[in-house]
């Protein structure tokens, strides 16, 4: 029996993207915006999420965990981002609590902080066609200006919550730094398979 669970709460990100049939490029063309708060739609074992990550989800997250305890493995099929960032690392930290498993089906897209929220997993799959999105982040300091990631000294404290986090997860610094570099806030790169193997997102396959 599949069961859906989610608060069906709007939320509107800046970046969306579109699942294409390409399974050989790097790069993917940019979609209407998503406006969905994430669900998770749970069957037997596995949780399929899609939707944007809101301030939402670590309730809805809290909820189909302890309605739920079977489930192993998240399914990222449809994940374009966060609309909050604190919001989206308190989810995926529950995640890690668990040890649950993350998966990135061959027609699956994640991109921003989806690809964060992916991370929390202690077991981490990209399958072959799979699509993982990151760019800089935007956001609002304290004088209520708009800033840039990649725009910050590396030592300023906005930078704090995501290196800590990438930390936690056991991911590279480097992988951050790379994220701000390689994209600005209105577009997208779609991760290479050498490129998600570099800063290790993907776990080591087993035996």
């Amino acid at each position: 029996m599949r069961i859906r669970i989610g608060l069906g709460v709007a939320a509107v990100i800046g970046s969306g993207f579109v699942l294409n049939g390409c399974c050989d490029c790097a790069s993917a063309p940019g979609a209407a915006d998503h406006d969905l708060a994430a669900t998770f739609t749970v069957d037997g074992t596995t949780a399929e999420m899609n939707g944007v990550i809101d301030f939402t989800t670590p309730k809805v997250v809290r909820r189909f965990l302890t309605e739920h305890p079977e489930v192993t493995t998240i399914v990222m099929v449809d994940v374009p981002g966060s609309a909050d960032d604190l919001e989206n690392i308190e989810a995926a930290r529950m995640v890690r609590e668990r040890g649950l498993k993350t998966v990135v089906p061959s027609h699956g897209v994640i991109a921003s902080g989806g690809g964060d929220f992916f991370l929390a997993g202690t077991v981490r799959v990209v399958e072959p066609c799979a699509k993982l999105g990151v760019h800089d982040w935007e956001d609002e300091d304290v004088h209520h200006m708009t800033v840039r990631g990649s725009d910050m000294p590396r030592d300023h404290p906005m930078h704090v919550q995501f290196l800590d986090y990438y930390r936690d997860m056991g991911i590279p610094e480097d992988f951050y730094w790379f994220t701000l570099e390689i994209a600005p806030p209105e577009r997208m790169h779609w991760m290479s398979d050498e490129e998600i193997q570099l800063y290790e997102l993907a776990t080591p396959a087993g035996p």
